[in-house]
């Protein structure tokens, strides 16, 4: 949930979503990193895990709230609550971008076989 256009936090979810030119840095300089280190299959499945770690903290944030905010630090009583909507918003935006995602992913991870 890092490559996002505004802060978790935010209350206007029109603000919040998928920055897919911070997508493709994060992902240049985690390939450039750990790339060797990965496999084909875990390359291939870097953007539906971007997917699948924002849905899990989507589901931790609201569960906390469910909970009555036990676990993460808050600043006011819905701030879970909050929480959870933007990373339920930005699961969606990268459902909509998957395809773009995964032609980045696969670009920058081509062109890291090409350098080597």
């Amino acid at each position: 949930s890092g490559a996002v256009t505004s802060d978790e936090n935010e209350q206007d979810l029109s603000k919040y979503g998928l920055d897919l030119e911070l997508f493709k840095s994060y992902t240049e300089g985690f390939l450039s990193e750990a790339g060797k280190a990965l496999n084909e299959e875990e390359i291939r499945n870097l953007a539906f895990s971007a997917k699948l770690m924002t849905l899990e903290c989507g589901v931790r944030f609201l569960t906390d709230y469910l909970n009555g905010d036990t676990y993460f630090k808050t600043e006011y009583p819905e701030h879970n609550l909050v929480r959870c909507r933007t990373q339920f918003k930005l699961v969606e935006d990268i459902e909509k971008h998957m395809d773009e995602m995964n032609e980045c992913v696969d670009e920058i991870y081509r062109r890291s076989l090409i350098e080597a």
